[in-house]
């Protein structure tokens, strides 16, 4: 058992089949976007991804706060791979839209971007968005929202 397996079942965290987490890791891995970021998936699970970023200077706006562009690139990554987890094998996921609220400046060592299945249909699928700013063991909400995709 890996170390963030471990992290997740003392979490209470139910661990996605490894089938789902291998295809999924699959699909990630060839975004170009969370490569150039230096996001990486932390959890998966049915119907719930999290997602995290580190804070870097690369990724921050011009006071030192994580970019809204890059809080908000992370929390569709984070919905779009929880409805993904839910799709059948040959399939694909695309958003058709969101829409993010920003709470409070996204500041820490690093964001969390979980999204969570609320619903998921035969064609379209509707997550929340939840990201958290996190430095040490605290974690503040910093932005959420909702989110449609379409299995294609």
């Amino acid at each position: 058992m890996d170390e963030q397996t471990a992290a997740d079942e003392r979490a209470g965290l139910e661990q996605a089949s490894p089938e789902v987490q291998e295809r999924i890791r699959k699909s990630f891995d060839s975004q170009g976007l969370m490569s150039h970021l230096g996001a990486r998936i932390t959890h998966i699970g049915p119907g719930r991804v999290h997602i995290v970023l580190p804070s870097r200077p690369e990724v921050t706006q011009q006071d030192g706060y994580v970019h809204a562009g890059a809080t908000s690139a992370v929390a569709d990554s984070a919905g779009g791979y929880a409805a993904f987890t839910l799709f059948p094998p040959d399939s694909s996921v695309l958003t058709v839209e969101y829409k993010v609220n920003l709470l409070a400046p996204a500041i820490g060592d690093r964001i969390e971007a979980v999204g969570t299945v609320l619903r998921s249909g035969r064609t379209l699928t509707v997550c929340r968005l939840e990201v958290f700013g996190v430095q040490d063991d605290r974690r503040k909400l910093v932005a959420t929202g909702q989110q449609t995709l379409i299995c294609v």
